[in-house]
């Protein structure tokens, strides 16, 4: 049976990875009303991949005989002015979401939940590699976004990115 603090703290995961999912819908949409295509698919992946983040968490909670709580999902508060505003809100972001998952972590670590964190290494370094994509996603548009050919070459190379669902697998 999991930890009270660490189940509700899984439960309100479930619901911080559904918001990832639509503010990066919303960054999506922003890309694509801008005429970037390749941006907003980059972004709309990212909605997927936070959505089966959501999954991955309300799964481990049924397999562990946790309660699962669904709560309202807040719409995004997007204020970017630019399109680098969106890139360094994205990162932000994902620091915040890394922050999470450390609480999590640190709450299973307290009570000796060693399961919970074995399940949570994966999140750790996916963390680690979303940061990463995030910073190099701003480094890529501050070397090449001020010249339309090279938005234009950035924009075809995020066309390109396919979706690939998580390996974590929790039958």
């Amino acid at each position: 049976m999991l930890n009270e603090k660490v189940a509700a703290l899984i439960n309100d995961q479930i619901n911080k990875e559904l918001y990832s999912a639509y503010l990066y819908l919303d960054f999506a949409n922003h890309f694509a009303d801008a005429g970037l295509n390749g941006f907003a698919n980059w972004y709309t992946i990212q909605a997927q991949e936070e959505r089966d983040h959501a999954m991955l968490f309300l799964k481990y909670l049924q397999n562990n005989d946790g309660k699962v709580t669904l709560g309202a999902i807040d719409a995004p508060h997007n204020e970017a002015k630019s399109h680098m505003d969106i890139l360094k809100a994205g990162l932000t972001h994902e620091e915040y979401v890394t922050s999470l998952i450390n609480n999590i972590y640190d709450a299973a670590h307290s009570v000796k939940d060693y399961r919970t964190m074995q399940f949570l290494d994966w999140f750790v370094k996916e963390q680690g590699e979303e940061e990463m994509n995030a910073t190099d996603l701003i480094k890529k548009m501050e070397l090449f976004g001020s010249d339309p050919k090279g938005l234009y070459m950035l924009n075809q190379e995020l066309a390109a990115r396919i979706y690939s669902a998580p390996s974590l697998v929790l039958d």
